[in-house]
């Protein structure tokens, strides 16, 4: 029997879109141990009938941190848009250095260094706190997720064939959640690789109303685009009783996406092929993908 000890790697936000596909692509990387991260036992159950490893930890209570972090050697960072992330971010890293973690994957937001907009900002602080911690680090900075336009938080993204948002026609820029979690899966299995590296990742540009005349011809029904004031966004979110500490941020910069002030917002890169050897998932690869879920 062999006593090979592989690293073993906890992924938090296991249980959303991105960290479920991460684990999904490292499931075939038969080197490395796979441990989830979930905040209740209940949430265990799916992990376990898969055969993948659990462990409780809960970013508000500091108390589940180091039982977590035992004997774990890379962590992929997941949290929250809120505020509150700021604090999670940083105990759990300070926690995560006396665990004795080597590398981190942190996943933040859009936006070069000199980002202004307040929710990536804070992204970019939790960036500089990995790096001052001296870990082994990756960045990932996707921009917009394509899967934004199936549903958005709890509601389907489109009715009976058009597009609502809040960014007038803004050209902003677009990436596929697998395409986000392939790179992450690559990043926590090859860490000599992927040290050191910031990943800017979006690969298609396009404006609303170009997507829904993608959607249109591939298909087969009508869409269209119509486009909200920011401020009804904003009166939404008061009405839902959200967060509008981080809403506030949102709502900012839908109105700076609609008037065209954010520098570089349909900026696309081509770094994809060389971390993974593939193409990315552009628009209308996207739309035949999920065609089935587009159908009215």
């Amino acid at each position: 029997m062999s006593n090979t000890k592989f690293p073993k790697i906890l992924i938090t936000g296991a249980t959303g879109q991105v960290g479920g596909k991460t684990i999904e692509f490292l499931l075939s990387n038969k080197e490395i141990e796979i441990v989830a991260a979930v905040r209740s036992k209940e949430k265990a159950i799916p992990f376990a009938n898969k055969g993948i490893a659990t462990v409780i930890l809960d970013f508000d209570d500091d108390t589940t941190h180091l039982p977590a972090l035992e004997g774990i050697d890379r962590l992929f960072m997941v949290t929250a848009y809120t505020v509150d992330m700021l604090r999670q971010s940083k105990v759990l890293l300070d926690n995560a250095k006396k665990a004795g973690i080597k590398h981190i994957v942190h996943l933040g937001a859009c936006g070069p260094d000199d980002a202004t907009v307040g929710h990536w900002v804070w992204h970019q602080l939790v960036e500089r706190y990995v790096e001052w911690g001296g870990f082994s680090f990756t960045h990932l900075r996707p921009q917009d997720f394509m899967q934004n336009l199936l549903s958005y938080g709890s509601e389907k993204a489109t009715n009976k064939g058009v597009l609502n948002a809040y960014v007038d026609n803004a050209r902003l820029s677009w990436v596929d959640v697998d395409d986000v979690a392939q790179v992450a899966a690559l990043a926590l299995s090859h860490p000599e690789l992927h040290s050191g590296k910031t990943y800017r990742l979006s690969y298609d540009a396009k404006t609303f109303k170009e997507i829904a005349e993608l959607m249109t011809s591939i298909v087969g029904k009508p869409f269209r685009y119509e486009p909200l004031s920011p401020d009804i966004f904003l009166q939404k979110m008061k009405d839902a009783g959200a967060d509008m500490a981080y809403m506030n941020c949102v709502y900012d910069h839908w109105k700076q996406h609609a008037n065209g002030t954010i520098p570089g917002a349909s900026d696309t890169f081509d770094n994809f092929f060389e971390i993974t050897g593939k193409e990315p998932t552009r628009w209308a690869d996207f739309i035949k993908k999920h065609k089935e879920e587009l159908v009215y």
